[in-house]
């Protein structure tokens, strides 16, 4: 099969790779396993990490979960808080078709879900955002046990449990030791859980982990989910940040050098529209130089991205020439992913193109 360029290119035998190494990690653990959609947003993946453990997936939005269940993926947790009354009746609706759990981080927001729901004598799994440190959503730490003393009593929502996102930050500023910042991530959960008990509340599931910390957060004693995403291709900011290793990344945008105006600089066809800019050069804790590792120069730099092009430093007796194609591991792959339409799976040499069925799902 003919690709052109940009195109992202996904070796399949190294993504499952990943797919068998997280599935032994929460097997390891005892823990169960729900990888988040957003970084391949491809149900046929889904399926996979179902294949080797995970019990479900998680998404960010209604709309992803609804591209999921459309295609046979039965158990879903969205986790987002979900406040809006469009959204609430799409929960509501899709979870006479699978098992759904959503996201709440405010009593506004299960006031919300409880009221619709009951219009409709429908029920619906909660589970309650906690805020560890990364000041996104999440209701803050030392109020989360008054919140879920709510949450409880608040029919017709079913509470089972609490979640939080961390990232690899502690103390509320990103970290490089990913394995102190998972232990610390489950550490705070058991003991608001506990807490929780104590005080009668009923806490099913304890569920933590982003892709640096899932490995480490998973050997605390009563965590019950970790939902990491990345893993399955991995990218440059995980490997910097020791998540993996360069070669464990898994896709690759494939570009074409389009011209080589001054010796020290070349032009490739992938720009802001192909590469995601969110994880950028120079910022703490990574460091990255540039917007992407190149595998066939790993010294040249992605300096600058325009919306079409992508400006590469390189040494001057380097060989690239005009039509040469070269490959780059992005800093970010999740967003990076949300540019395209389809992907190519790699297997064995042979290019299989795959939608991006979940792509821009963004309500």
């Amino acid at each position: 099969m003919i690709v052109d360029t940009p195109s992202l290119i996904i070796d399949e035998k190294i993504m499952q790779k990943n797919i068998e190494k997280m599935a032994g990690i929460s097997r390891k653990y005892g823990v169960q396993l729900r990888p988040h959609i957003k970084t391949h947003k491809i149900p046929e993946i889904a399926k996979k990490q179902i294949s080797a453990g995970a019990i479900g997936v998680t998404t960010a939005k209604v709309s992803e979960a609804e591209v999921m269940a459309d295609h046979g993926i039965d158990d879903i947790f969205v986790a987002y808080p979900i406040v809006t009354e469009s959204k609430i009746e799409s929960v509501l609706r899709l979870s006479e078709k699978v098992n759904v759990i959503v996201g709440v981080d405010s009593l506004e927001g299960a006031m919300r879900l409880s009221e619709t729901a009951r219009r409709q004598y429908k029920k619906i799994q909660v589970r309650l955002e906690v805020d560890t440190g990364f000041k996104r959503t999440g209701v803050p730490y030392e109020d989360a046990v008054r919140l879920a003393f709510q949450l409880q009593g608040m029919e017709p929502l079913q509470f089972n449990g609490i979640y939080t996102f961390r990232g690899f930050s502690m103390n509320g500023r990103p970290t490089l030791d990913i394995e102190k910042a998972g232990m610390e991530e489950g550490q705070l959960m058991v003991k608001l859980a506990e807490r929780m008990r104590k005080e009668g509340i009923q806490v099913r599931d304890i569920s933590v982990g982003s892709t640096p910390t899932a490995p480490y957060a998973a050997q605390v004693k009563g965590i019950t989910e970790v939902r990491p995403g990345t893993y399955v291709f991995y990218d440059r900011m995980q490997a910097a940040l020791g998540s993996c290793s360069l070669k464990e990344c898994s896709a690759s945008v494939r570009v074409t050098v389009i011209s080589r105006p001054y010796e020290d600089l070349m032009i490739v066809d992938g720009g802001s529209k192909t590469f995601a800019t969110d994880v950028g050069p120079n910022s703490e804790p990574l460091n990255l130089q540039g917007y992407g590792h190149i595998i066939e120069a790993p010294h040249a730099i992605i300096e600058r991205l325009s919306e079409e092009h992508g400006m590469v430093k390189i040494n001057p007796k380097d060989p690239f020439k005009v039509g040469d194609i070269i490959h780059v591991l992005p800093n970010h792959i999740c967003s990076t992913v949300n540019l395209h339409n389809r992907v190519y799976l790699n297997e064995s040499g042979n290019l299989i193109e795959k939608t991006v069925y979940a792509r821009g799902c963004l309500t």
